[in-house]
């Protein structure tokens, strides 16, 4: 059983908990004492500088209030505004996609191969000819996502990328720590999403960082983060910015993390083996591995997809999309013990919200959702929890 576990245990188990070092405490502490309370700080400086450390390659570091906010302060970095358009993974969370909406530009969706789930490289070629030829110009930016932590077919997105001359903004929300030939993810695109909401691998207990290409950039998304003030003895405004830098409090949090990260890739990685061994061969449960040995993905959330008759029915455009019957039994079973579980995302082309964007879509996405699982991955879930998510799955298949 993993170290991790020297904690009070909560009698439900959740799919990831967040989980303190200890450390954390020891730079709350000295925030407070020192009254760096406020947004910026020493942590802020130390902890972005940690992630730099971490991300390598050279790249900077951002330290954000949230995921979501780096997603759009890279967008802002980019230039897009109205009458814009932004290529965007339809398999992903709506923090991907929206802050397109914030600039008054129009997401396009682009489906999911069904090895590692995410977006295409075929489909999102397709996508880009079709808007060059429809609009008279190109999209302004790729935004791939890493779901569940699993590395994309990078090698082949970027290739297809730089030929366009598009920017990628690698959204490795749930990819903390994952790896793709030994080089973190977030790192090929001009700019790369890390999250550290309160159930990602690590926490700060909100929060997000945008990883940047170089010093210059990194001071012109601060720029815009601190509501782009201009750097005068007074106040003076001639752009629009935002308050988006984290606190010196939060960050704090963030460093005492940094000291634990390790230790929760490991596990994650080994509760996904434990499911994947226990599946082995399972003739309706099916677990979400890496398709290639040069992917070492994170496993954020270890997934499964439930491999029946009704699961695999094709989805009728127009249809309104829900999980499968054997999903929401699976899910009431394993909550009547306790225990949380989630279906995957629904994809964001099937939502209202959306409904009238372009989508390069060949009903994967649409399958994924309606048949897959996500299931206790975190540094709180025991061996003992892990078992018993298997037994309850395996019987409620088999009745």
């Amino acid at each position: 059983m993993s170290n991790l576990h020297n904690i009070n245990k909560m009698d439900r188990v959740y799919l990831c908990l967040a989980h303190m070092s200890g450390n954390e405490m020891k730079y709350i502490k000295e925030a407070f004492d020192t009254n760096w309370v406020v947004p910026l700080g020493p942590n802020v400086d130390a902890f972005e500088a940690e992630l730099e450390k971490f991300a390598g390659e050279g790249k900077k570091v951002v330290a954000l209030a949230s995921g979501t906010a780096a997603v759009h302060l890279a967008m802002v970095a980019l230039g897009i505004g109205k009458g814009d358009e932004v290529i965007c993974q339809s398999f992903t969370f709506a923090a991907s996609c929206n802050p397109a909406l914030y600039l008054g530009a129009t997401p396009v969706f682009v489906g999911s191969e069904d090895k590692t789930w995410n977006i295409d490289p075929n489909k999102l070629e397709d996508a880009i000819k079709h808007r060059m030829q429809t609009t008279g110009k190109k999209p302004k930016a790729i935004v791939p996502v890493y779901m569940y932590g699993m590395p994309a077919y990078i090698d082949d997105l970027m290739e297809i990328a730089n030929r366009y001359d598009i920017p990628v903004i690698e959204d490795s929300a749930e990819a903390f720590g994952s790896l793709y030939k030994g080089r973190m993810t977030g790192t090929f695109g001009r700019f790369g999403i890390m999250s550290f909401n309160g159930n990602k691998m690590i926490t700060t207990s909100g929060g997000g960082a945008l990883i940047c290409p170089d010093e210059a950039t990194k001071k012109k998304v601060m720029y815009y983060a601190t509501q782009a003030r201009e750097p005068k003895p007074y106040y003076l405004h001639t752009e629009v910015g935002f308050n988006y830098r984290m606190s010196n409090v939060c960050a704090g949090i963030g460093r005492g993390q940094m000291t634990i990260i390790d230790d929760h890739l490991a596990h994650h990685r080994r509760i996904a083996r434990m499911y994947a061994d226990a599946f082995a061969g399972h003739d309706v449960i099916k677990m979400h591995l890496e398709p290639e040995s040069y992917m070492n993905p994170n496993y954020w959330l270890s997934t499964i997809t439930f491999e029946t008759p009704d699961s695999q029915r094709p989805y009728a455009p127009g249809e309104e999309i829900e999980p499968c019957g054997i999903v929401m039994k699976a899910m009431d079973a394993l909550a009547a013990q306790g225990i949380e579980s989630r279906p995957l995302w629904r994809p964001m082309h099937t939502q209202p919200l959306y409904k009238d964007a372009p989508a390069f879509v060949d009903g994967t996405c649409e399958r994924l959702f309606r048949k897959g699982l996500c299931l206790p991955s975190g540094p709180c879930v025991t061996d003992n929890d892990v078992e018993r998510v298997i037994a309850i799955l395996k019987d409620c298949v088999e009745k």
